[in-house]
């Protein structure tokens, strides 16, 4: 069961202004956060989540189609949540949007793809963001790549490992993280900023960035694999897990 974060309470932003052209042709009428999993829009899972682990002020970053994101999510209240909304003047990447809220955002607050279905503990994710007392902390879990080819190894043009269809597992971000205010200090203004550019920031300025690992349920339903999955189980084999219903 998710426990409420109950200190020093935490302001979640859900960057939701992405085009979401992996799920063309769906994401010509529909923005990505707004898909339907279960009969409800993906980003309704997202914020009911939210609001079970405690959390009761949201930003939601919108760009394309953000119109229809406001229409349906609102000021919140029906979840007993406050949210408000930043418009991207133009497409600012994964979190330079984030630098609009450079004068809202002055504690501790979590940043999340607006696409994804988890069962994360967000008390012990942000516990542990606490404690280790740095800026910066990635929740991770383990992706799995079946590679359906011999993959060969080699050294001087010499074979030295052959491998029948390996499966090949990665630690890989789930677009989730803690982050302190100082951070914002490292995106530029108006300018398109990716999450992989503030990790070239951090690697070449010594900043450490820690990774808090989640072996439970992560959907990214931007990938059309995930999003047919969640359509055909989330009901049956994970609501409860997320939403505790």
């Amino acid at each position: 069961m998710v426990t409420e974060v109950k200190s020093k309470k935490i302001t979640a932003v859900i960057m939701a202004g992405g085009k979401g052209t992996r799920l063309h042709p769906y994401t010509f009428v529909l923005p990505k956060p707004l898909m339907p999993v279960g009969g409800q829009p993906v980003i309704e899972i997202l914020l009911m989540w939210l609001r079970r682990s405690g959390i009761e002020k949201c930003y939601i970053s919108t760009g394309y189609l953000g119109h229809l994101i406001r229409a349906i999510c609102g000021d919140g209240n029906q979840w007993g949540m406050e949210i408000a909304y930043s418009l991207e003047p133009q497409p600012l990447g994964t979190i330079g949007a984030l630098r609009l809220l450079k004068d809202d955002l002055d504690s501790t607050f979590l940043v999340l793809n607006g696409d994804l279905i988890t069962d994360l503990n967000l008390n012990e994710f942000i516990r542990f963001h606490r404690t280790h007392g740095g800026d910066i902390t990635i929740a991770t879990t383990k992706k799995h790549i079946h590679t359906d080819l011999g993959v060969i190894s080699h050294d001087n043009n010499l074979v030295t490992e052959f491998k029948e269809k390996p499966t090949i597992s990665h630690d890989v971000s789930m677009g989730i993280y803690c982050l302190e205010p100082v951070v914002l200090d490292f995106i530029p203004d108006n300018v398109p900023f990716g999450f992989d550019s503030l990790m070239n920031h951090t690697a070449s300025s010594n900043i450490p960035v820690h990774i808090f690992e989640h072996d439970g349920l992560w959907m990214d339903i931007g990938r059309e694999e995930d999003f047919l999955e969640a359509q055909k189980s989330f009901m049956t084999k994970y609501k409860s897990a997320v939403l505790g219903a």
